[in-house]
């Protein structure tokens, strides 16, 4: 398989000191999948992650927490392989995250120290050797592979590691705007950041799903894009498997999860996104993870306040403010 030369490394970076005022951010999260109108099972599978020194825990599809004293991992991938085995790739992909993520949050806890990137790195690296002893093991595993997207937050950071053609997109508070924070590992994908084709070409492009990279399917190397992006109150984050942007455009997901509806809180926005992509495509089995930042914890009063205003805080502090 052909592989375009990867982008130059940036060294690896120190996890990051919190910025003040971040120890009250929330994380109100929603996620869900859906296998869609063609395929037989759902190959997708999506994790929400709470962690610290001492325990792990598996979040449900909707929920609302503090970031003051625990960290929270989310993760999309998308398998690929025969029968059951793209099914079974992407479970063990979100899966290896609960056993090494937290390990490496006690270590640092502990005060050994390591460069994010570091940890992401190494985190892929095993992710990726799990799936290929197994498809080296087993007939009916054989070529099986999986992408993977991966947020992980503390207290004023997120930090991201991918591999493949899942997505990781940032809608920032500050400016109302929707970018893409990672790299489709496709041809196609390479076209469109390099100009040749438009986001509507690229998606009916005939060689749109053939991945360059991926964990597994017979990779004995990866190399997975990592950055981190600092967080404000309001900045809200897509993990999404190619299913949910085969039927929607970004200009669409801005609209969406920048709605009066989805600002309220009060539903699923990760629902609501894999419900309008079905309603255009379904081609694909669809998943969908919104992580939004928000500030300290709203009174019931204040809560009632922002649905009357179309999901927009109002009040002082930097928590209450709209930007």
């Amino acid at each position: 398989m052909k592989k375009i030369a990867p982008p130059k490394k940036t060294p690896p970076l120190a996890l990051k000191q919190a910025p003040s005022g971040t120890a009250s951010q929330r994380l109100l999260w929603s996620g869900w999948t859906d296998r869609g109108h063609v395929r037989a099972n759902n190959e997708d599978s999506f994790l929400g992650l709470q962690f610290d020194g001492r325990e792990v825990r598996h979040l449900g599809r909707l929920g609302e927490a503090s970031l003051a004293n625990q960290d929270f991992a989310f993760a999309v991938s998308d398998g690929m392989g025969g029968a059951a085995a793209g099914e079974f790739a992407s479970r063990i992909a979100v899966e290896k995250i609960t056993q090494l993520l937290p390990r490496s949050f006690q270590q640092t806890a502990a005060g050994m120290t390591a460069g994010f990137s570091d940890v992401l790195s190494e985190l892929f690296t095993q992710i990726n050797r799990a799936l290929t002893f197994l498809g080296s093991c087993y007939e009916e595993c054989r070529g099986m592979g999986a992408t993977l997207s991966l947020c992980w937050f503390t207290p004023g950071w997120m930090y991201f590691g991918h591999i493949g053609d899942s997505r990781i997109y940032y809608l920032s508070a500050r400016d109302g705007s929707i970018k893409q924070l990672t790299q489709d590992d496709t041809h196609v994908g390479w076209l469109q950041r390099m100009g040749q084709i438009n986001e509507r070409e690229a998606r009916t492009h005939p060689r749109r799903h053939l991945l360059q990279k991926a964990l597994g399917a017979g990779s004995q190397f990866v190399d997975p894009q990592v950055g981190a992006v600092g967080c404000e109150p309001g900045d809200i984050f897509l993990l999404c498997t190619d299913g949910l942007t085969d039927g929607l455009y970004d200009q669409q997901l801005l609209e969406l999860l920048r709605s009066p509806e989805a600002a309220a809180g009060d539903g699923n926005a990760a629902q609501q996104l894999v419900n309008a992509s079905l309603a255009n495509s379904g081609r694909d089995n669809t998943t969908a993870l919104v992580v939004q930042i928000g500030g300290a914890a709203e009174s019931s009063a204040q809560k009632k306040q922002r649905q009357k205003n179309g999901g927009r805080k109002i009040g002082t502090g930097k928590a209450g403010t709209e930007k």
